[in-house]
């Protein structure tokens, strides 16, 4: 093996009496730094923009949400209560009421919004404030609400205009026929204080109210609620606080963390980072056919080298791993450059925002080592198979004739 690699290497590193030899050999290489830095820049990417995508969910999600496990709402007694305010890992907890709601404004209607009652925790469970992007967040005891920018545009109200307040309608339960709509839905007028920005899917969906509110309109009792979202200490773990909280509540709820409250997000953003990593390393494939051309040709070139070797005493798997290693040191090697390429690029556009989405902001890129780590292995496996491939040609009939 260390004959086969140190003829490898002075065949790598010298060069061919035949220019298209060399020309080929120099193409290959080109193309798998090219192809290795054009992938760890697009998973670079694509790991900017989740992370881009993400931030703004993470600022309104809790570390922790207790949710019905049966039904849309749970009971929770004063003893249950008293109990989560001694756990040790919580630091706090919002009780949440949530449902879906009607609103009517001036001569306009929003069928699809959700009333998201909260209490006077919620500000320190959330970060929602700094998501109000006009106006303020509410009071509890009013009949303030803080609305999802979508909402407000669709709409078309402001903030503060107490002259002009929205209407929520929701059914009421029960049976038997209705005569009239207030037999039909349960009412309350609104005022407006705040609208907040954080994605589309949030902006299209949610209002947040007073929690007295939501009760008030969904005929709830004071212990029922639809969710409480949970704050962890800085020190407390995930599976801690979920030991803590389960011992609690029981098997009434189903815990979830900020990645199972965003599931169809991950999901969306996962699948199109797994198609692009699959595209372009279609294309490091593509590109890697100029290996085993190049290989092929310095085998047919070196031919009657070979023929020495072999007479020498070489056999022909010694002369196979000869062409064998050099194809994966040119794999290896030209990976390595590749990815120390990217970095640069990658390192470049962070610190000096090369690319603009907008004049204000920049393409988001993040250099993770998991990427470097799967760009490295993909390369080099690629590259030992194509070697692999190109080697077998080299046959006794062939080094003898």
């Amino acid at each position: 093996m260390n004959f086969s690699l140190y003829i490898a290497k002075r065949y790598l590193l010298s060069k061919s009496s035949n220019n298209a030899i060399n020309f080929i050999t120099i193409i290959a290489a080109i193309g798998v730094i090219l192809g290795a830095a054009s992938l760890f820049i697009v998973l670079s990417g694509f790991a900017g923009l989740k992370d881009f995508t993400l931030q703004f969910t993470s600022i309104i999600d809790p570390d922790l949400k207790a949710e019905a496990s049966t039904g849309k709402s749970f009971l929770i007694s004063e003893d249950e209560f008293s109990k989560l305010n001694n756990l040790e890992s919580i630091a706090s907890y919002s009780k949440i009421i949530e449902e879906r709601v009607f609103i009517t404004f001036e001569d306009k209607s929003y069928p699809n919004a959700y009333i998201k009652g909260v209490d006077e925790n919620f500000e320190v469970v959330n970060a929602i404030d700094s998501v109000v992007v006009l106006g303020s967040w509410l009071s509890q005891k009013t009949n303030q609400i803080v609305s999802g920018w979508a909402i407000a545009n669709t709409l078309s109200f402001g903030v503060l205009d107490y002259g002009k307040r929205m209407n929520l309608y929701v059914p009421k339960p029960g049976k038997g026929q209705i005569t009239n709509a207030k037999q039909a839905f349960n009412t309350f007028d609104a005022v407006n204080i705040g609208v907040f920005d954080v994605n589309e899917n949030l902006n299209d969906k949610y209002i947040y109210a007073p929690i007295d509110m939501a009760r008030a309109l969904l005929n709830f009792s004071d212990n029922e609620v639809t969710a409480i979202e949970f704050k962890l200490k800085e020190n407390a773990t995930e599976e801690q606080a979920r030991k803590e909280i389960t011992s609690v509540l029981g098997d009434k709820i189903n815990l979830k963390n900020s990645a199972q409250l965003n599931d169809a997000l991950y999901k969306m953003l996962n699948t199109e980072n797994l198609a692009v990593y699959l595209i372009f390393t279609l294309v490091l494939i593509i590109a890697l056919f100029n290996v085993i051309g190049s290989i092929i040709m310095m085998i047919l070139d070196k031919k009657s080298t070979l023929k020495t070797l072999y007479n020498l005493g070489a056999t022909i798997p010694n002369i196979r791993n000869i062409f064998f290693l050099q194809g994966s040191l040119m794999s290896v090697v030209g990976g390595l450059i590749g990815l120390l390429l990217g970095c640069i690029i990658v390192w470049l556009q962070s610190t000096f925002s090369l690319i603009m989405i907008t004049p204000s902001l920049p393409y988001p890129v993040t250099l993770k080592f998991e990427n470097l780590v799967i760009v490295f292995i993909t390369i080099s496996v690629l590259g030992v198979l194509a070697s692999k491939i190109a080697s077998v040609r080299i046959t006794k009939n062939l080094v003898e004739n």
